[in-house]
């Protein structure tokens, strides 16, 4: 699975360890997850694409992203 989270949070000036902390994970389970050795349950691809949409967005709902922006689902 490719994501998106890599670029969202480098555009948020997060780090890997902020991001897991926000989540509930560790720094290694958000690497693993960027560089695609991992496939997140429902609940922690809906925690990541809640915090991207609260800290890029604020309350502005027409602009959030919905979880297939962020996890991107291979046809295989």
């Amino acid at each position: 699975m490719k994501t998106m989270i890599k670029y969202l949070r480098q555009d948020l000036k997060m780090s890997q360890k902020e991001l897991g902390e926000k989540v509930g994970v560790t720094r290694q389970t958000i690497n693993a997850l960027e560089n695609g050795r991992y496939n997140p349950s429902l609940f922690l691809a809906r925690d990541i694409t809640q915090v991207f949409n609260k800290m890029l967005f604020k309350e502005d709902r027409e602009k959030y992203f919905f979880i297939e922006e962020i996890f991107l689902f291979d046809d295989d």
